[in-house]
C-alpha cells in the first residue's frame, strides 16, 4: 500500500523537473575539495538524500546510491539522476564565493532540506576555519536519526476520523494570469537576486499586522495593478504552507508543503498597505489551520491510493498534463521562516532559496540572514516590466533594495539515465496491451 509521505519520483519529469536548491554566498572563495569531503561525511546522517531511482514492479522507488555525491565547479545546470551526477537526486555546485545544493523537490521540501544545508555549512566552516562552533541546532555525523524524521510524520493521525476543514476558500477561476501578459513564446526564465533590510521590513510588518510573506504577497498584487491598471481581474497570490509545522512535526524531511491562495480583487486596489496586509493575513490564517492540514494529509493518502493502481508509465504523463493545464495563480511567495544560522552567520554573506518558476510564472523565495531578507525573484519570461513594477512598490513602501545579480534560471533538470530505457519499454508494452484489447 502506498504511503502519502513516500517520494513520488515519477512526478519529476523532463518537462517539469520539480527541483529546488539552496545557495550560500560565503565571505571567502569556496574550497571545492573540502566541500566534496563534507558532502560525503554527511551520507550516514542524511541517507535519504543519497539516493537514486529504481523501478520495482509498478513503482519507481528511491534506493541508496553508493556512488560519490558530485561537486561541480560551475554554475551551469546539469541533470539530476544523470550519469554526470552519478545518478544522484541531489548534487552540489560552486563558483567563486558561492555554492548551492540542488535536489529533487519530490523527495523533500524547503523545511526538510534546510537541516541538511545547515549541517553542510557547519562542517565546512568548522573545517575551513579550524574553529569548533556550538553544535546545538545542527544534525551532525553520529547524531541519531529519529522516526519522526524519516517515518510517518503523523503516526497518531486517524485518517478515517479527520474533522471537516476549518475553512474552505472558494475557487477563484478567472484570476489575473501574468503568463498571458508577459510570457515569451519560448520559455526563457530569469532569476533576479536582491536584498532588502530586515529591520525596515519587519517594522512595516508590525505596523500592518503582517508577516514577511504576507507583505510581499500584497506588494506583488499591487505591482500587478501598477503594471496593468486597466485589468479588472482578481489577482491571486499563492503562499506556501508547511503542513508539517502546522501539525507539530518540525523534524520530518518528507515533502508536505502546499499553497494557499489570497484574493486581491479590483475594488480593493486603493486600500492602504496596512489594510491590504490585514485582510490578506486574515485570509491566510483562515486557511492555515490544523483541520485544513489534516485534510491535506488525508487527500494526499487518497491520491497515493489512486496512483498506486495506475500503471507506472501513465503517472509521469498525468503529472505533465496536470502541470501543463492546471490553473494555479498569478504569483507565489515562499518563506521557510529561518532567520539565522547561529554561530555561522559571520562567515556567510547571503543565503538564497532557489526554485524553478514552473507551476507559477513568478515565484519569490525569501531567506533571511545578517539583517537582510535575501529574495530570489524567479520568473518564466525575460521581460522585466513586472519586476520594475514590484521595485516601485517596494520603494513606495519605504523599503530600499539592493540588486545582487541577474541570471537565467540556474536549476538543473532531470534525466533518468539508467532507467529511462526501462520506463520507455514499460510505456510501449502498456500501450501495446491497450490496443490489443
Amino acid at each position: 500500500m502506498a504511503k502519502y509521505y513516500e517520494p513520488m519520483l515519477f512526478a519529476s519529469t523532463s518537462r517539469h523537473p520539480s527541483n529546488m536548491g539552496i545557495m550560500a554566498v560565503l565571505q571567502e572563495p569556496v574550497d571545492g575539495e573540502l566541500l566534496s569531503q563534507v558532502a560525503e561525511s554527511l551520507r550516514e546522517r542524511f541517507p535519504y538524500f543519497y539516493v537514486r531511482a529504481e523501478i520495482s514492479g509498478n513503482k519507481m522507488i528511491a534506493v541508496p546510491n553508493p556512488l560519490p555525491m558530485t561537486v561541480r565547479n560551475t554554475w551551469e545546470p546539469t541533470f539530476l539522476h544523470s550519469k554526470e551526477v552519478n545518478y544522484h537526486m541531489t548534487a552540489f555546485k560552486y563558483e567563486g564565493n558561492a555554492f548551492a545544493i540542488e535536489m529533487s523537490h519530490v523527495i523533500s521540501d524547503g523545511s526538510g532540506a534546510i537541516p541538511y544545508f545547515k549541517s553542510v555549512l557547519y562542517l565546512y566552516l568548522s573545517r575551513k576555519t579550524g574553529l569548533r562552533f556550538d553544535p546545538a541546532g545542527f544534525h551532525l555525523p553520529g547524531d541519531p536519526i529519529s522516526e519522526n524524521e524519516t517515518g510517518d510524520p503523523f503516526p497518531s493521525l486517524d485518517l478515517d476520523a479527520v474533522p471537516e476543514p476549518f475553512y474552505t476558500k472558494k475557487v477563484t477561476s478567472d484570476y489575473y494570469d501574468i503568463h498571458d501578459k508577459l510570457a515569451d513564446k519560448l520559455k526563457k526564465g530569469k532569476n533576479i537576486f536582491l536584498k532588502i533590510p530586515e529591520a525596515k521590513t519587519m517594522e512595516i510588518c508590525q505596523e500592518s499586522d503582517a508577516s514577511p510573506n504576507v507583505l510581499l504577497a500584497v506588494l506583488l498584487a499591487k505591482a500587478v495593478r501598477r503594471m496593468d491598471p486597466e485589468s479588472d481581474k482578481t489577482v491571486l497570490i499563492g503562499v506556501t504552507v508547511n503542513h508539517k509545522a502546522v501539525l507539530g512535526n518540525y523534524d520530518s524531511y518528507h515533502l508536505l508543503s502546499d499553497v494557499v491562495y489570497l484574493d486581491f480583487p479590483k475594488n480593493r486596489e486603493n486600500e492602504s498597505l496596512e489594510k491590504m496586509c490585514t485582510i490578506a493575513r486574515g485570509q491566510l490564517m483562515l486557511q492555515v489551520q490544523p483541520e485544513n492540514s489534516m485534510n491535506y494529509v488525508k487527500n494526499m493518502q487518497s491520491g497515493a491510493d489512486m496512483l498506486d493502481i495506475l500503471p507506472l508509465p501513465l503517472r509521469p504523463v498525468m503529472t505533465d498534463l496536470a502541470l501543463d493545464f492546471l490553473p494555479r495563480g498569478t504569483a507565489n511567495v515562499s518563506y521557510p521562516n529561518l532567520r539565522t544560522f547561529g554561530p555561522l552567520d559571520p562567515y556567510i554573506r547571503e543565503i538564497f532559496y532557489l526554485s524553478e518558476p514552473d507551476a507559477f510564472d513568478v515565484q519569490i523565495e525569501i531567506a533571511c540572514i545578517n539583517g537582510s531578507f535575501c529574495l530570489v525573484f524567479a520568473q518564466s519570461f525575460l521581460s522585466e516590466v513586472f519586476f520594475e513594477a514590484f521595485l516601485q512598490e517596494l520603494e513606495e513602501a519605504g523599503i530600499p533594495v539592493e540588486i545582487i545579480r541577474k541570471d537565467s534560471c540556474p536549476l538543473s533538470g532531470v534525466r533518468f539515465d539508467g532507467i529511462e530505457e526501462e520506463k520507455q519499454e514499460k510505456i510501449k508494452a502498456f500501450f501495446e496491451s491497450v490496443f490489443q484489447h
